[in-house]
């Protein structure tokens, strides 16, 4: 459980290392480009499976619960 809050955590604070949207939070990423992502296929480890997720919440209009978290840290 506290993995996964940690992981949740991350996923607020953490940035596009690369490409076109480098330095953009992940949940700020257009959605079209997690979309072409998810086609694609994800990177492997830990980035990967935050844009999996970033995919996941965006599909079910979940992103401002990573805003939230973001905004009280």
């Amino acid at each position: 459980m506290l993995q996964d809050k940690q992981f949740l955590i991350d996923l607020a604070n953490t940035k596009m290392p690369y490409g076109k949207y480098k330095g953009r939070y992940l949940i700020d990423l257009p959605e079209h480009y997690i979309v072409w992502y998810h086609a694609k296929g994800f990177p492997k480890g830990k980035l990967g499976m935050m844009l999996g997720l970033v995919y996941e919440l965006k599909l079910n209009g979940l992103e401002h619960l990573i805003r939230e978290i973001k905004e009280k840290l």
